[in-house]
């Protein structure tokens, strides 16, 4: 019997796994450079196809990077689906927002449909992923369609190579990516992103912790001492909430 395209796929005497094939594609298709072809995402019928494969899935069984590997992807997928269904080209916090005063916001809309539940995109981050899996480096995988965010990664998350994409996003945010992270060795300051402040506990809470969790992403040398070292000022960077879109960073050049 031939199986359904995005089901959920036996892998000999190992444990099954997730499809995520038709989202790496589009992915592919779609992104460059971090920055996203919303057009492109909602004129594709693949898209539509991954989401719906998406609500239909049965993850109970898959071993832990199966799941967290899923409920990225789903995160990723239905902040793109949001971005599509409110037609919005500007930024994610104009979604649910009248008159400048915010309602229930865009992270607390029931758009995502997984895993045979209904849930907003703060389901997914702070009760699923967050509480369940306790793994600080989602927060450089998990985009909220903003140009403060981690870049969006061209590819698929997947169970079996989680951890070394994963670790590959850490690198990209923490030490590519100087206009949101970086250290000021001379000045004895480390500049981090927003995302540092919005969750700081999950980073150890304190200013000293946060610069040790960094420093592992670091070679030896002057940086990664000065991290390790809790002798320094934390700062924070501005976080840049227009959309992450293509069309949008062109229209800024």
């Amino acid at each position: 019997m031939t199986l359904p395209a995005l089901a959920l796929v036996a892998l000999g005497s190992a444990a099954a796994t997730f499809d995520h094939s038709a989202f790496d594609a589009l992915l592919r298709r779609h992104v460059k450079d971090g920055l996203v072809d919303y057009d492109g995402f909602r004129n594709d019928a693949a898209f539509k196809a991954y989401l719906e494969a998406l609500a239909r899935a049965d993850i109970a069984s898959l071993p832990e990077p199966e799941r967290l590997a899923f409920w990225i992807n789903a995160y990723n997928a239905y902040t793109i689906e949001l971005i599509n269904r409110h037609g919005e080209r500007e930024s994610i916090r104009n979604i649910n927002t009248t008159l400048g005063i915010t309602l229930k916001g865009p992270w607390r809309e029931p758009i995502v449909r997984a895993a045979g539940q209904v849930l907003h995109l703060d389901n997914v981050e702070h009760d699923i992923v967050r509480k369940q899996f306790r793994e600080p480096r989602i927060h450089f995988a998990l985009v909220c369609a903003a140009l403060g965010c981690p870049p969006l990664r061209p590819e698929a998350y997947t169970g079996s190579r989680l951890d070394a994409q994963l670790a590959d996003q850490a690198q990209a945010f923490l030490r590519r990516s100087p206009d949101k992270n970086r250290v000021d060795v001379p000045g004895r300051t480390v500049y981090v992103s927003m995302i540092f402040e919005y969750y700081a506990d999950d980073f150890g809470g304190s200013d000293a912790a946060i610069g040790r969790y960094i420093a592992q992403f670091h070679p030896p040398g002057p940086e990664r001492q000065l991290l390790e070292s809790g002798s320094f000022k934390l700062r924070k960077t501005e976080y840049d909430w227009t959309l992450n879109s293509q069309e949008r960073a062109a229209r800024r050049r």
